[in-house]
């Protein structure tokens, strides 16, 4: 990845809300390869003090970590968070800006509003989180802010399909997530469920299904626990492990029933997703999630639902077996049972998964399409012009 002529080093400034989840990894790996390409990284986020946080990961990788304080969802503060992030913006004079999720995008456009190259890549859309005039509000925004973003970067053409449908004139680029595939790589089952305390009174040969994601509607556990029973009764001894934490821990516990075990946030999912026989992502809306591309990457099997970015992040033999409805527990119930039923089935996707992962989505293709746009950028905005017209501006 290069990106300028030697002994110039671009700067890059990411902006994210939230720390934790997909897009905490996206910004991770991102920060990781542009560090090693030689590019100058500084990334604002809210710095939660947690010595294993993003902002502690991201320091330890040699980025310039800027503290900044958003909350998660727009609201009377949003004036207040827009003003910190101009001020930030204007110290550390990036050559792009690039804003992850709705939050950071909403205030990294008021904030530079273009006079800076600026990147905004939604990770699934604000307007279907949400409902009523609030949805109504959301894309009034994402149709108004689309002007000041010099690029539009989705992680499947679903979804920027759906944006298009929604009427929002972007500059889009298409830019399949990727993952470490050296880090997310197979191993023995067994002997990782092994070195799992949590799961010894599972015991080694118990049908092992995992969700990893935020604990949240988006995520669509509900559904699965809805699942779940018809599962547990099809597939004597199946367990349900969920990885994650999030605002609906405490309801999703209430429907749990005893074969469901809550592991809680972790700092590593890999062991999770490498002592599971399946694993589930039963989403209402996603951009292209992470989860299913990890566990692919690992050699196991993947059930997901047909939202956006779902069926483009499976390789098109799994879709038959692993796609369902969302907000099916029918359906999701059927496929779930059917691949515990089946290990020869599941051996056969989990290692046809791995090789469309190594194939479509290694983090390496990912790192060096968002060069690719940076370098588009930095030429198109002839940078040190802009540095000095936005040098006025502030003194203006």
């Amino acid at each position: 990845m290069q990106l300028s002529a030697p002994g110039l080093r671009p700067r890059v400034l990411h902006i994210t809300q939230p720390v934790d989840g997909g897009v905490a990894r996206v910004v991770t790996d991102l920060t990781r390869a542009q560090l090693a390409a030689g590019l100058h990284v500084s990334v604002a986020c809210p710095d939660g003090g947690d010595r294993h946080g993003l902002a502690a990961q991201l320091t330890a990788l040699g980025a310039d970590v800027h503290p900044w304080h958003a909350t998660r969802a727009p609201g009377p503060a949003l004036a207040g968070e827009v003003r910190r992030l101009g001020r930030l913006v204007r110290a550390v004079r990036p050559d792009v800006v690039h804003a992850h999720s709705a939050k950071a995008g909403l205030a990294a456009r008021l904030a530079v509003r273009e006079r800076v190259a600026t990147v905004f890549q939604p990770h699934a859309w604000s307007f279907e989180a949400v409902g009523g005039p609030t949805a109504a509000l959301a894309l009034k925004w994402e149709r108004w802010g689309a002007r000041w973003a010099s690029r539009v970067v989705c992680v499947s053409d679903a979804e920027r399909a759906t944006g298009v449908r929604a009427g929002i004139a972007g500059r889009w680029r298409v830019i399949p997530n990727g993952i470490d595939t050296e880090r997310f790589r197979p191993t023995d089952r067994d002997s990782v469920r092994a070195g799992i305390p949590l799961l010894a009174e599972v015991g080694p040969g118990a049908p092992l299904v995992v969700c990893v994601g935020r604990l949240c509607r988006q995520k669509g556990q509900d559904v699965l626990l809805r699942a779940w029973g018809e599962v547990a009764e099809r597939v004597p001894g199946a367990r349900l492990v969920l990885v994650g934490d999030g605002p609906d821990a405490a309801r999703l516990r209430a429907l749990a029933p005893d074969s469901v075990l809550f592991v809680g946030a972790v700092a590593d999912a890999v062991p999770w997703y490498r002592a599971a026989d399946l694993v589930v992502l039963p989403s209402r809306w996603e951009g292209m999630a992470l989860a299913p591309l990890e566990a692919m990457s690992c050699g196991r099997p993947v059930v997901v639902t047909d939202v956006d970015g779902g069926r483009e992040s499976l390789p098109a033999a799994l879709a038959p077996r692993c796609l369902v409805p969302a907000e099916d527990p029918a359906a999701l119930a059927g496929s779930v049972s059917a691949l515990l039923l089946d290990p020869p089935l599941r051996e056969s996707l989990g290692q046809l998964g791995r090789r469309h992962v190594l194939s479509a989505h290694d983090v390496r293709h990912t790192a060096e399409a968002v060069a690719d746009v940076y370098r588009e950028l930095i030429t198109a905005h002839a940078v040190r012009p802009v540095r000095a017209e936005y040098r006025e501006s502030i003194h203006s």
